[in-house]
């Protein structure tokens, strides 16, 4: 019988952890999103079966599918899964509800100490990890150094969203296929949604006051809104809604946005020539500001986790070691280039110097990884962790609800006001059912 590992995004020679020559190992099926990262663990997978014997098929999934697919088969307890690649926003709550199989006993080769602390927290529940971190990352803004150049304009290391707009603005050129910002506009809480909070927090605004009453008709999150919906429609590229982070990943590494706020884990495509046609003219500085620093850029890992329905519950802990080791990133530098190495997640990676040659961007990541504050990020309090998530587990279908009303209003099928007006209703709603208040 056929067992499943799914993952989300995320990433030894014989004997790096002792699983040569294991006889009658399960088939695992990996299910995994369509990122490079998860794309070149599938290509390095081979030898891992070299090593182990342990037969792997692949699933490769959009990530609000993946998500759907995940979530649906760990809450009905299915079982179709050994491994699941989730995130800093699942692995706390699924822990919680014994849903996910405790990680423990780690081999001192695995060296837990040395993944960041805020990565390890972020993927444990009461002190206990619940998964291993593939990569970790937070948010930036990428730009075209040489549109800028071109257009007599210096970008400071921490711009203003009204400077931005201001850029955007000078660099949009759609006659000859360059637009001035690229953002995610594809409906998921972990698509438009992760981008669109951060504005939100920036702009002052927050998704519940201490009473945990929804605040998304607020001042701030219609200023929020208007600014996303106005400067998308003025300076983004057509079909908007359709694009998440893997299309504007290619749009960008294709020469067509002149801006890009977005995840630090895309920099080691941007910056590889391999993958990337404007691989030289890149810069990066700090994601965007507004009213306050709060909350202005995301911390995420995707990890690998284990369900506690699995039969293979040891073939599948000696995939979650080999894919998220010392030895893997080392495997992955090596052939694919170090830039294109597995960020965010290791202490050592950031000491590696052959990844700091390769990785000009490697101090800002780490920098923006370890000042991104869950459990402080919004101007106001708030009863809730996470800064682009609520860690509760209606979010899952409170932010997809929410972002479809901005896609909405990014498509211009209703105003931005009746689209808050509709998500505040919803989710006032949820909360209500859920016994919040």
């Amino acid at each position: 019988m056929k067992r499943h590992i799914v993952f989300a995004v995320g990433s030894l020679t014989a004997g790096w952890l002792g699983f040569a020559g294991i006889a009658a190992a399960a088939t695992l099926t990996i299910a995994t999103v369509n990122n490079p990262d998860m794309l070149q663990m599938q290509k390095l997978s081979p030898q891992f079966t070299k090593e182990t014997g342990i037969k792997l098929d692949w699933v490769v999934l959009p990530e609000n599918t993946l998500r759907q697919r995940v979530t649906t088969d760990i809450a009905t307890n299915s079982g179709n899964f050994d491994i699941v690649t989730v995130g800093s926003y699942e692995v706390p709550i699924w822990g919680k509800s014994n849903w996910l199989t405790p990680i423990k006993g780690l081999p001192a080769s695995y060296d837990e100490a040395d993944i960041f602390p805020s990565v390890r927290k972020g993927l444990s529940y009461k002190g206990t990890l619940y998964a291993l971190p593939f990569y970790a990352e937070s948010s930036v803004t990428y730009y075209r150094t040489d549109l800028f150049k071109k257009a007599g304009i210096v970008m400071p290391k921490h711009p203003t969203y009204q400077e931005i707009e201001q850029y955007a603005a000078k660099i949009n050129d759609p006659a000859k296929g360059v637009y001035g910002i690229c953002l995610r506009g594809l409906p998921g809480w972990g698509e438009n949604m992760a981008y669109f909070d951060t504005l939100v927090n920036t702009f002052g605004g927050r998704w519940f006051n201490m009473k945990w009453q929804p605040r998304l008709d607020s001042a701030a999150w219609k200023n929020a809104a208007n600014y996303y919906v106005n400067i998308e429609k003025k300076y983004g590229p057509p079909n908007v809604t359709s694009n998440g982070f893997t299309e504007n990943l290619a749009l960008f590494s294709q020469g067509k946005c002149g801006m890009w706020i977005d995840s630090t884990v895309a920099a080691g495509t941007l910056w590889d020539p391999a993958t990337s046609k404007v691989a030289h003219d890149v810069g990066m500085v700090d994601a965007p500001v507004a009213v306050t620093p709060k909350g202005s850029h995301w911390l995420w890992a995707w990890a690998l986790a284990i369900p506690k329905t699995t039969r293979h519950k040891a073939d599948a802990m000696k995939f979650l070691e080999w894919a998220t080791s010392k030895p893997y990133l080392a495997l992955a530098g090596k052939t694919f280039g170090w830039v294109q190495t597995p960020p965010g997640t290791r202490i050592s990676t950031y000491q590696n110097p052959d990844y700091l040659k390769a990785a000009p961007f490697a101090d800002m990541v780490k920098h923006a990884i370890l000042t991104a504050d869950p459990t402080d990020p919004t101007l106001k309090k708030v009863p809730y962790t996470g800064v682009q998530f609520v860690a509760i587990p209606q979010f899952e279908g409170i932010g997809t609800e929410v972002g479809q009303q901005l896609a909405a209003a990014l498509a211009g099928q209703k105003s931005v006001d009746a689209a808050l007006a509709q998500a505040q209703s919803a989710t006032a709603r949820t909360m209500k059912e859920a016994g919040y208040h």
